[in-house]
């Protein structure tokens, strides 16, 4: 694939090296000649000093017969404009680009750009493993509006059904893994301990989970 890289700061860096490992043309975009020295020795991919604004910019890149661009400069302004430009002037198959300020996250979604929001994703990364390590998160879909989880069912809640534990409207129980072999559970099915229960669930869903698992412990 022909992929374009907008920012080399540490995250762009570490992209655009990991993806021209994988055997990609890699071309990077950066405004300030020194980002560039993020990039590791080893990276043989193009580099570019110049605003990613400017279109002559991008066409010395390569947008008008590539596969995909990232933006992922610390500006989110930046970042939004040169992927809604990428889409729509270029028509650039797959466009990403990252939101730096979670408060301006809405400006992506007006130009309705797939994102990924390191900050967001990052704190609520932090929350899950300081409030509960019972449950684990092992899916994240977009910036975690919407997570996969996995409950180890402890003695205390032996017998239990997975009704009684699961109760939130924004949660939908997945699968019940036992002895190593899953099954996709009834409401009705009986969780026993050592049971891997796995759910999806938004944030405020898996929150009121956690309540009402802390109090049937507690009760």
């Amino acid at each position: 694939m022909k992929i374009i890289v907008v920012g080399c700061g540490r995250i762009g860096a570490e992209l655009a090296n990991n993806l021209y490992k994988q055997g990609h043309q890699v071309s990077v975009v950066d405004e300030n000649k020194n980002a560039f020295n993020n990039l590791p020795p080893e990276f043989e991919g193009r580099i570019l000093e110049g605003d990613a604004l400017n279109q002559d910019i991008l066409i010395r890149a390569g947008i008008e017969s590539c596969d995909a661009m990232a933006a992922v400069t610390n500006y989110d302004p930046l970042n939004a404009v040169v992927s809604h430009v990428a889409k729509t002037e270029f028509n650039v198959p797959v466009v990403v680009a990252r939101n730096y300020d979670p408060k301006l996250r809405k400006l992506f979604e007006v130009f309705n750009i797939q994102v990924v929001s390191s900050t967001s994703w990052g704190a609520q990364r932090v929350e899950e493993l300081l409030s509960d390590s019972e449950v684990r998160t092992v899916f994240s879909a977009g910036n975690g509006e919407v997570e996969v989880y996995e409950l180890q069912i402890p003695a205390v809640w032996d017998g239990n059904k997975v009704s009684d534990l699961i109760t939130c409207n924004e949660c939908k129980w997945l699968a019940v893994t036992r002895a190593g072999a899953a099954i996709l559970p009834e409401a009705d099915t009986v969780l026993k301990t050592g049971d891997v229960l796995t759910v999806a669930a938004t944030m405020e869903g898996i929150s009121d989970t956690r309540k009402n698992l802390k109090s049937r412990k507690e009760g």
